[in-house]
């Protein structure tokens, strides 16, 4: 891009993805309970840190998602940060599935929030507000504990999935 100027047009949705798809993410599962009690999940990589103080994170959510309706009347939430060797959990909660949860290895956190078993970390959050941005809310949510363990991150890449190898 040297010397040019950038144009006032955005991308289209393909271009975004590619560009965006050279910017690794970790891999999470978020989970909540719904209405009912009920477990809900789904994969998310749009999750950032937003704030020391207070300690804030942002959580994206499209729209259309089933979690977006649990996740809306939910006081809080868990993010599990998925291990290398959990790509399969990670495919599954992005799947439309009603009944992720079957067969699953999960434990309860706080408030009895599901907690993905092997996981490499576990952040457990309240909601703290939300604004609707283009097809998405972006929650932003309030870290209230977790617990760090050992593992090496799965993390999205360019497409494909991976594990980090320089991390100790």
């Amino acid at each position: 891009m040297s010397g040019s100027s950038l144009p006032n047009q955005p991308v289209g949705p393909d271009e975004f993805r590619r560009l965006l798809s050279y910017f690794p993410a970790g891999v999470t599962v978020a989970t909540t309970l719904d209405a009912a009690g009920r477990p809900q999940g789904m994969t998310a990589s749009a999750v950032v840190s937003a704030s020391l103080e207070p300690p804030l994170v942002l959580l994206c959510v499209d729209h259309t998602a089933d979690f977006h309706a649990a996740i809306t009347v939910a006081s809080g939430f868990a993010l599990s940060v998925l291990a290398g060797n959990q790509e399969h959990l990670s495919r599954r909660f992005a799947e439309e599935n009603p009944d992720k949860f079957s067969g699953v290895a999960v434990h309860p956190g706080p408030g009895g929030l599901p907690l993905l078993d092997g996981a490499v970390a576990y952040i457990v959050c309240d909601n703290y507000g939300a604004h609707e941005v283009g097809d998405h809310t972006v929650f932003i949510c309030r870290v209230t504990g977790g617990e760090a363990l050992d593992g090496r991150p799965l993390v999205h890449f360019r497409g494909g999935y991976a594990t980090t190898t320089d991390v100790k």
